[in-house]
């Protein structure tokens, strides 16, 4: 492994001169598997191109961006000392990057100049991800998060999305947020488009820009895209149907007409042959199930008299395991209403409740905490003394009503019945989690916690940043998880798990290959790696990377 205290990235260009301070041990970790994946991916490469450096620079935008994935994906935590999280892992030895080149003052360079080309760096990734990988793009799926800023940011650069107040999904409230759209596709849920959004950005507005994007990535492959129910406007149905995008997504249950539901008969529906994955390892009689029919389809209207509907096919879908949550939540609100209200009617006229007014507010406020409001009846009217007095009952018909509908949603489609049955939009469909579970791990094993830096133009190029990691961590998992096909993605060894067999994540797989070290070069002796063995020789293998070899000796 000669050649390792290389620090820039032209072969022939005379090295900085760097006062190497010797240390036993460096911790390898998961580097050399993340550089052989940011190489097939040409993150460097793509970077470079769009972002160039001047030629007497001692390390590449690209390198520094490449590098700072390898830190998402080692040492997931706040963006701060990555100069220290260098010089104690080998990035040195793995990317040829001398620690000191990683300060804040570089990466915030980095960080500017790659947040103009975000667009094309990202339609580079994922087309290199489609072809080298073979990444299968026949579906999609898509959604959209939040993430929780720290800092005013009063003055934001209008050329980049604006942190701004919204509706967090981590119930962060009291900050900013700026939001960011992820495109997976079906087959290992791998992340092959991605786009940062402004905090208060309306997500049913940005599907057609989004679908617009997937297309160049995609090429000539036709895609299905598959979201929730902010995928379903007028504006984003037609736009698809003109770029002969299909698309399947929930209908939500405020668009639902009104007793849809409530008026199909008792075990409507053909039952579909499905098992959730919440299921899995349970009895046949144990599980959900789930049953499908389509109807007359929906019309949707433009907001000109002029704009010709769109018409829709409608999938209704009803879950066995939806219906028995649905009872169980209304008992459980009904049961706590009911005992608030109880206590209420003895102390109505009481000097906790002493007025009609009293008593009436108090009947307002648990009714909207418990949301009882369609089926609880009141009557307040006074006693001979002069003394509110309540009296109350649930509505058991609307308790019935709704009852009725328990368990169903509906799903809409542009698909031809000829190209996909009831059954088959509803399995499409179905694979939504995937996306849902990327932003997990894009949450968790990435430790995407409230960010805080100087820019929203940074904020930006940060972002990409962790999709570029979550894209590497993805395509390592569904790598082994094939190779493992034979043995039905199942291995033994791996963290959490002892020797129970078990599938290996993106987690697991990091986890495992933490503790590699490496023996930097001293006294003229190259540096090296202790021989792996057991459960991280075996995931090595599996990944096909040869840690014995610096990466850019395989360029």
């Amino acid at each position: 492994m000669g050649g390792m205290s290389r620090t820039g990235r032209g072969r022939g260009r005379a090295r900085a001169e760097i006062a190497v301070v010797r240390v036993l041990e460096k911790r390898l970790g998961a580097l050399p598997v993340v550089a052989e994946f940011g190489r097939r991916l040409r993150i460097a490469e793509i970077i470079d191109e769009l972002c160039p450096v001047r030629p007497v620079a001692w390390v590449s935008h690209g390198e520094v961006i490449e590098a700072l994935v390898a830190n998402r994906l080692t040492a997931p935590a706040p963006l701060v000392r990555v100069e220290e999280w260098a010089a104690a892992m080998a990035v040195e030895e793995a990317y040829g990057i001398g620690p000191h080149l990683l300060n804040d003052d570089r990466i915030a360079r980095a960080l500017d100049a790659l947040a103009p080309q975000l667009d094309a760096v990202i339609g580079g990734v994922g087309a290199a991800a489609i072809s080298e990988f073979g990444v299968d793009v026949a579906r999609l799926h898509w959604d959209m998060t939040s993430i929780s800023l720290y800092g005013a940011y009063p003055e934001a650069d209008g050329e980049y999305p604006a942190p701004r107040w919204g509706h967090p999904k981590d119930r962060r409230p009291d900050l900013k947020q700026v939001q960011a759209g992820l495109a997976v596709a079906a087959g290992g849920g791998i992340p092959v488009f991605h786009r940062a959004y402004d905090g208060g950005a309306a997500e049913v507005a940005q599907v057609t820009g989004a679908m617009t994007a997937l297309k160049k990535i995609a090429g000539p492959r036709t895609f299905l895209l598959v979201g929730d129910s902010k995928l379903i406007s007028y504006t984003n149905a037609a736009a698809m149907n003109a770029q002969g995008v299909g698309f399947v997504a929930p209908l939500a249950a405020a668009r639902v007409p009104d007793g849809l539901f409530a008026a199909l008969p008792a075990g409507a529906g053909a039952a579909v042959d499905y098992a959730a994955g919440r299921d899995a390892g349970k009895p046949a009689a144990a599980r959900g199930s789930y049953r499908v029919l389509e109807d007359g389809g929906m019309d949707l209207a433009g907001r000109r008299k002029a704009d010709p509907p769109v018409h829709l096919r409608r999938i209704l879908v009803y879950s066995s395991a939806n219906a028995a949550g649905a009872a169980k939540a209304r008992a459980l609100k009904l049961g706590k209403a009911a005992a608030e209200l109880d206590k209420l009617v003895h102390t109505a006229g009481t000097r906790f409740h002493p007025t009609e007014d009293a008593v009436a507010a108090r009947v307002q406020a648990i009714t909207t905490q418990r949301r009882v409001k369609a089926y609880l009846r009141t009557a307040i009217t006074l006693n001979p003394a002069g003394r509110p007095v309540l009296s109350w009952h649930f509505d058991q018909a609307a308790i019935d009503a709704e009852a009725a509908a328990d368990g169903w949603h509906a799903l809409l489609t542009n698909l031809e019945p000829g190209q996909a049955s009831a059954e088959q939009v509803f399995r499409r469909y179905k694979g939504q989690h995937a996306v849902e579970r990327r932003y997990g791990e894009f949450k968790g094993p990435l430790a995407v916690a409230p960010l805080f830096l100087k820019t929203n133009r940074r904020i930006t190029a940060l972002i990409t940043v962790i999709c570029l990691a979550l894209l590497i961590f993805c395509l390592a998992e569904r790598q082994v998880r094939k190779a493992l096909a034979p043995h039905a993605e199942m291995m033994t060894g791996l963290p959490g798990y002892g020797p129970a067999p078990a599938r290996p994540t993106g987690r697991t797989i990091f986890q495992a290959l933490a503790g590699l070290r490496l023996i930097p070069a001293h006294d003229g002796n190259p540096a090296t790696i202790p021989k792996p063995a057991g459960v991280q020789a075996r995931l090595l293998d599996l990944l096909g990377t040869d840690i014995s070899r610096p990466r850019w000796l395989t360029q």
